[in-house]
């Protein structure tokens, strides 16, 4: 048990601090969509492009600041007073639709490490992740591997895929109405399409440009203070 336990530990560690340096080419949702696919008889689709964080239009990252987690920069991968507040609102409105407090940096663990659900023990699992890749990644890091992970429609994960897919561009020319209409799907990147928005997204796209002015720049790695646009 005690050997059990103490390879558990190191794998994971050892996992972690293997990407922060080399690319994550392949996540546990993307074969679980392409097995979930398969079953449905459907064709097999996988887009996916990896592309450093500088080939990404720095808009891009204030958007998902905007829409997902807007201390991002300044929390240490839990925002407290986020989950405070959903806390507080869901006991006080039950009536309506959760709201949820899961930063970048939670949903980039649950990305790359972990599988969907909505079990304690899968939490369990996010909280562990998202405390290992606070301490060994740069918020660049944990921001170019979201960026590069993250579902943003049927078989697309990425924003280069989806820039190609939606835009017929690169990640590193969408403008800041694109970047802000591809956050607005990612509530429900395979209900809401940026390529076909329904008028609820394009409200929700209009809140995000609003909230990007009042977001802080991601600064390059090794750069200390962020910096307003």
């Amino acid at each position: 048990m005690k050997w059990t336990v103490v390879a558990f530990f190191a794998s994971t560690v050892l996992s972690v601090i293997a990407y922060r340096f080399v690319p994550v080419y392949v996540t546990p949702l993307m074969l679980i969509r392409c097995a979930e696919q398969l079953k449905e008889g459907e064709t097999l689709t996988l887009h996916h492009h990896w592309v450093p964080l500088e080939k990404i239009t720095p808009d891009m990252a204030r958007a998902v600041m905007g829409s997902e987690d807007a201390r991002f920069l300044d929390h240490h991968g839990f925002d407290f007073k986020a989950i405070e507040y959903a806390a507080r609102r869901n006991r006080e409105h039950p009536e309506k639709q959760k709201l949820g407090a899961s930063t970048i940096s939670q949903q980039t663990a649950k990305n790359v490490f972990l599988w969907p659900g909505r079990s304690w023990v899968r939490k369990g699992f996010e909280m562990y992740f998202t405390a290992l890749i606070e301490l060994f990644w740069s918020k660049q890091r944990i921001m170019e591997v979201y960026l590069n992970s993250i579902e943003m429609g049927p078989g697309i994960y990425g924003v280069d895929a989806v820039a190609e897919q939606h835009f017929n561009c690169t990640a590193a020319e969408l403008t800041d109405r694109q970047c802000a209409l591809i956050a607005a799907t990612l509530p429900n990147p395979r209900r809401f399409s940026s390529a076909r928005p329904s008028p609820y997204v394009l409200r929700r796209r209009d809140r995000i440009l609003h909230e990007m002015r009042y977001v802080k720049t991601l600064p390059r790695e090794g750069e200390d203070k962020p910096k307003k646009k």
